[in-house]
């Protein structure tokens, strides 16, 4: 009775102030008209909205209460940590020395419950690699005790609808339920890149040409050495036409630009013990013939072991992060093209196929006739944790969207800044995993086999990641700041776009929105030197030159990210 006698309340208002609208000079703005409209129920302010339920946008929001200021986290689908939790618990770190802050603290506390859950000296506590390697619960339980702690406003299924500016800032954002969310300050920390896109900031999809920006490592490759082709498979079936998982190509020219994007996947989390492990699911639409080109590979190369077909790294309790490996793996190569500016239709059909393919790659290496027989007793061996996922039927909720949109701010980050230009004046934390991409497409040959494009792998010292490149021009936004989908050049964004980076810029950007309201300024003029002093206080390492010498930059805990 009191909601509808509050909706009636809201509707009479709305009606006598049309009305006087009609009977004078002034006008109703239609948005405003709209929120007036709105049940009570279906608008929220705070000073800050943060879009995006990612170990970013986490780490975002705490670092914004911890400043005492009100927040709102919105998440467009049901699932809260984003990789972290969604399967990536081998983290990629790079050099440990160089993530400092709440991303230390987050896996100081993973690695504190599987001490204080199983004892110091327990099997677990050592294969938590000091908190870097976890199973994905524990890494949910840690993100909802820092959510909680801080009384985190949290709402899931909130999928991005629309955004309403007044000159060059946002006033409000409306979701999929209807619900207006108005702050002062916005914080972007999604995947994709949906709220700067919606609010007109300029963002590239794809690769730079070599000559954009002078990178060596830009637009396609001549060659990638890794997760290759090295016996020869024809990619054509009996009629001549492409089999299915293959593109039509021909590659451009080494170092041409294009809209192409570096594959998806899923990290599984599997298991061998008997207690645990699930039969591999039979996906929907099964199709045998789908995999015809996995099967050629497996006549060409009769010997080859799980492990060369896909990458199962050791987390606690007898688990892995299972990634890609080899040349057909569980990347879904050349399928998430159209993702990044897809609609949410478009983006839904995109993950079910990405699903339905990796459900179908092991389960027909477990069932096809055509597999080995040693092959496919090995594949029976694994299966899915049945412990982890149980919302989601074992199934990780989180695609693996290892690069979407990618702004293009203030400042651009490019190859030259990870291994020349290092050091920046207004860094806000480091970055020092490798320079590392996926295949992008997987083409026929001139000499009648197939080949994948795309991948490499470049080590790097830290570098500093500068504020100016989480922010758009101010022409186009002044209160908006973007962690994830920074301004970046697809070479670059190679390493920073690692999970312990997301949430070292996420702190950044949560502290920046507070001094932004602090100081009553636009995000591009807050005083840059509090706003380091500031993450310093609060244990970021802020200066190659902080990360210790005994601990050089190194390959990835997970092999390939």
């Amino acid at each position: 009775m009191h909601r509808f006698s509050c909706s009636l309340a809201m509707l009479v208002l709305m009606a006598l102030l049309l009305m006087a609208a009609a009977n004078s000079s002034c006008r109703v703005c239609p948005f405003v008209a709209e929120i007036i409209a709105a049940d009570p129920v279906s608008t929220e302010s705070a000073d800050i909205v943060v879009y995006g339920g990612t170990s970013s946008g986490i780490l975002a929001a705490v670092a914004a209460a911890r400043e005492k200021r009100q927040v709102i986290l919105l998440e467009a689908s049901n699932h809260l940590g984003g990789m972290t939790s969604g399967g990536l618990g081998a983290t990629d770190v790079g050099d440990p020395g160089a993530i400092g802050g709440y991303a230390r603290e987050f896996y100081n506390r993973v690695q504190e419950y599987y001490i204080r859950r199983y004892g110091k000296d327990s099997p677990q506590a050592r294969d938590c690699r000091t908190g870097f390697r976890f199973e994905p619960h524990v890494a949910s339980r840690v993100f909802r005790d820092l959510l909680e702690e801080c009384g985190i406003k949290v709402y899931r299924n909130e999928p991005l609808r629309d955004v309403r500016k007044e000159g060059n800032r946002i006033v409000a954002i409306r979701t999929g339920k209807g619900r207006i969310w108005r702050a002062k300050v916005y914080i972007d920390a999604s995947y994709e890149g949906d709220l700067l896109a919606r609010a007109g900031v300029s963002y590239v999809v794809g690769r730079e040409g070599r000559k954009d920006f002078g990178e060596s490592l830009a637009g396609v490759q001549e060659f990638s050495k890794a997760h290759q082709w090295y016996v020869k498979v024809s990619p054509y079936d009996p009629m001549g036409r492409l089999l299915p998982l293959v593109q039509s190509g021909p590659l451009d020219p080494p170092g041409s630009g294009d809209c192409k994007v570096q594959a998806y996947n899923f990290r599984l989390c599997l298991t061998r013990r008997v207690d645990l492990r699930l039969p591999w699911p039979k996906p929907r639409n099964y199709d045998p013939a789908r995999y015809e080109l996995l099967a050629r590979y497996l006549v060409a190369r009769p010997d080859v072991k799980f492990a060369e077909l896909c990458n199962p790294v050791p987390v606690p309790n007898g688990k892995t992060d299972t990634n890609n490996n080899g040349p057909i793996s569980t990347d879904h190569i050349g399928a998430n093209w159209h993702y990044p500016d897809g609609d949410e239709a478009t983006r839904q059909r995109i993950w079910q196929d990405h699903k339905d393919y990796t459900q179908g790659f092991f389960y027909f290496l477990a069932h096809d006739s055509r597999v080995p027989a040693k092959l496919q007793e090995e594949v029976r061996s694994w299966g899915l944790a049945k412990d982890e996922f149980v919302e989601s039927d074992n199934w990780p909720p989180q695609l693996y969207i290892r690069e979407a949109r990618r702004m293009r701010g203030i400042y651009i980050m490019t190859q030259h800044d990870i291994e020349e230009n290092r050091y920046k004046d207004d860094s806000v934390g480091l970055g020092s995993y490798n320079m590392d991409s996926h295949h992008v497409q997987r083409v026929p040959t001139k000499e009648g086999g197939v080949i994948n494009e795309g991948d490499f792998q470049v080590r790097v010292q830290p570098y500093s990641i500068p504020y100016r490149s989480l922010l758009p021009r101010k022409d186009q936004c002044a209160n908006l700041l973007v962690p994830v989908c920074l301004s970046a050049t697809h070479v670059a964004y190679g390493s920073i776009r690692m999970e312990p980076v997301y949430m070292i810029l996420g702190q950044a950007s949560g502290v920046a929105a507070h001094l932004a309201l602090e100081n009553q300024c636009p995000v591009q003029d807050i005083p840059v030197e509090r706003l380091r002093e500031k993450l310093k206080q609060q244990q970021a390492i802020l200066s190659p030159d902080e990360v210790p010498a005994k601990a050089p930059a190194k390959k990835a805990a997970s092999g390939k990210n």
